[in-house]
């Protein structure tokens, strides 16, 4: 007979990529998902997994199987929690990756009474402003903010995010303050990376759907918003942020925004899990959970 722990090893490796991960994401020792997956090949009378000693490799029978025991794995998990939120109860493990800035200094506080009012969620967040595969990657969820770009996820919107131009005092004294599209081109940028392009976009005013783009000269490439603010701070440039990132700086005044006459659109911090997986109950109270808690315009917009 088939064990389902042995069905949940098989998908955390094949998700993984490796059996350490695995056991890291299963929080088990190596020896005991290698023994699961083990039995499980035993009992399937196959090899679903090659195995080297520097990656693991599904076979064709492997891959054949993958799709069958990730639905059994869901099933499994919906159900439980099906079961569970009938007797009013929210438990088990759950799994989200969010940005680093955005989780450190305003998702964190908002999560901390949700797990406490529910303490029997076993919940793991990874900070990584790199866009992760949901599937791949073993989350049941991600939250980000900025365009949905996948669409293999299904996404819920949390809350508006707005973004503004800013740059110090000392750089605009020292290099003159843009009021124009074609005199914001002339400076210095602190650009984001992970967004692949070091420009900015904004929608054009005629309403032709087309985005009007400037390419300011890079200052600074980089990948946190953290640090994109204290440059921008330290005088290196000009940033667009979002508010949730800008908005202690501009009310403290070591940031100032730049008006050129044109608003960068409004994007959203959303909560996405894979399409086609059913949204546990979990996820769905969570994400009402933050709703409330964000509000609309957020709070970090006031």
């Amino acid at each position: 007979m088939i064990k389902l722990d042995g069905i949940g090893s098989f998908v955390a490796v094949a998700e993984s990529g490796s059996i350490s991960g695995a056991a890291r994401r299963l929080r088990l020792s190596k020896s005991v998902v290698s023994e699961r997956l083990a039995d499980l090949e035993a009992t399937l009378g196959t090899t679903l997994m090659h195995r080297t000693t520097r990656k693991l490799t599904l076979t064709e029978d492997g891959i054949a199987f993958l799709e069958r025991a990730v639905r059994i794995n869901d099933d499994v998990a919906a159900a439980v929690s099906d079961i569970s939120e009938r007797r009013g109860r929210l438990v088990g493990p759950i799994r989200i990756s969010a940005p680093v800035t955005f989780g450190r200094l305003h998702l964190g506080p908002a999560l901390y009474p949700f797990l406490a009012e529910h303490p029997e969620i076993e919940m793991t967040l990874d900070l990584d402003d790199r866009r992760v595969d949901v599937s791949s990657g073993g989350y049941d969820a991600v939250v980000r903010h900025g365009p949905i770009l996948d669409s293999r996820l299904m996404a819920w919107r949390l809350a508006p995010s707005r973004r503004v131009l800013v740059a110090s005092r000392d750089y605009l004294e020292k290099f003159g303050v843009p009021a124009s599209v074609g005199e914001l081109g002339e400076h210095k940028g602190i650009f984001y990376t992970n967004r692949g392009v070091a420009d900015w976009r904004f929608p054009d005013p005629a309403g032709t759907g087309d985005a009007v783009v400037v390419r300011g000269r890079l200052g600074l490439g980089l990948n946190n918003g953290d640090m994109i603010r204290d440059a921008a701070i330290a005088g290196l440039g000009i940033a667009l942020l979002p508010m949730f990132i800008a908005g202690p700086g501009l009310r403290s005044g070591e940031l100032l925004e730049v008006d050129i006459g044109l608003r960068p659109e409004t994007e959203f911090i959303y909560i996405a899990h894979a399409d086609g997986r059913q949204a546990s109950a979990k996820l769905r109270a969570l994400a009402d959970h933050l709703r409330a808690i964000f509000g609309s315009p957020p709070y970090w917009e006031n």
